[in-house]
């Protein structure tokens, strides 16, 4: 195998003779097999509780609706598909750690040992960031909204929401602050990359602030709770990143700094 220009060696695995492109596929095709079998183990673990669920999930909107008012489906096939297609989502919401773990499964032989030290944090921590942004969204995001999407409506106007619509619009709330929350997971792989500095990052902070409420009013319903809610943790979660990859950087210097006064 090929060695890097840069003086580092690969890990002792990395010594094994390359793989023709058929075992690659191969051990690619199996990857993705056992993905796919932890998501339908975890889909028939959870769908006989999907109605269950549905009730939890729609409690932040069911608990500010008037008195006699109730969610709707407008559709026939809705009552079955809206808790099937959530129980769907959860088990790949469930079934995450799983993912992550065969795709590194997959790339770690190739990968270099303190490329392997750097590699496994990150994607721990990434997965952590996601489902505290799910979690932000659900206890702190969706109290809010909902109470000021129900108090803003037109008097005499009665308000049964739709269960399928409701489903579709917390799914996206689920996915945006999840992805929002990968910010110093994203702000640290910038920096390691080469393609940024902490410094740099820091001098562009008033373009970053004004480009979270941008992506805030993209990301959210048109209202300014929602989007200063997903806007305000953007920025606090981007300082987090530009000082986790301060000390990111300082590490490999240490060693460096370390191995020369040995030498």
């Amino acid at each position: 195998m090929t060695q890097k220009t840069d003086g580092q060696t690969p890990d002792a695995s990395n010594s094994q003779p390359e793989m023709p492109l058929i075992e690659h596929l191969l051990e690619l095709r199996n990857r993705l097999l056992k993905m796919v079998l932890a998501v339908i183990v975890c889909f028939a673990a959870i769908y006989p509780f999907a109605n269950e669920l549905y009730l939890l999930l729609s409690q932040p909107l069911r608990e500010l609706l008037p008195v006699g008012q109730t969610m709707i489906a407008t559709d026939i096939t809705s009552p079955f598909f809206a808790p099937l297609k959530l129980a769907l989502v959860l088990a790949v919401f469930v079934a995450i750690p799983v993912i992550l773990y065969q795709l590194w499964s997959f790339v770690a032989p190739g990968l270099y040992a303190h490329e392997k030290r750097l590699a496994f944090p990150l994607l721990f921590t990434s997965v952590i960031l996601f489902y505290l942004g799910a979690a932000f969204a659900y206890f702190v995001v969706f109290p809010l909204v909902f109470g000021f999407f129900t108090a803003i409506g037109p008097e005499g106007i009665v308000e049964l929401p739709d269960i399928s619509s409701y489903l579709n619009f917390v799914l996206k709330m689920f996915f945006a602050f999840g992805v929002a929350f990968e910010i110093p997971i994203a702000t640290i792989l910038l920096v390691l990359t080469g393609a940024t500095t902490p410094d740099d990052l820091a001098a562009k902070r008033p373009y970053i602030v004004v480009g979270c409420f941008v992506i805030g009013m993209l990301l959210t319903p048109p209202d300014i709770i929602s989007q200063t809610l997903l806007a305000v943790p953007m920025w606090l979660l981007f300082e987090m990143g530009i000082i986790f990859s301060r000390l990111a950087v300082r590490k490999p210097d240490t060693a460096e700094s370390s191995e020369a006064a040995g030498e």
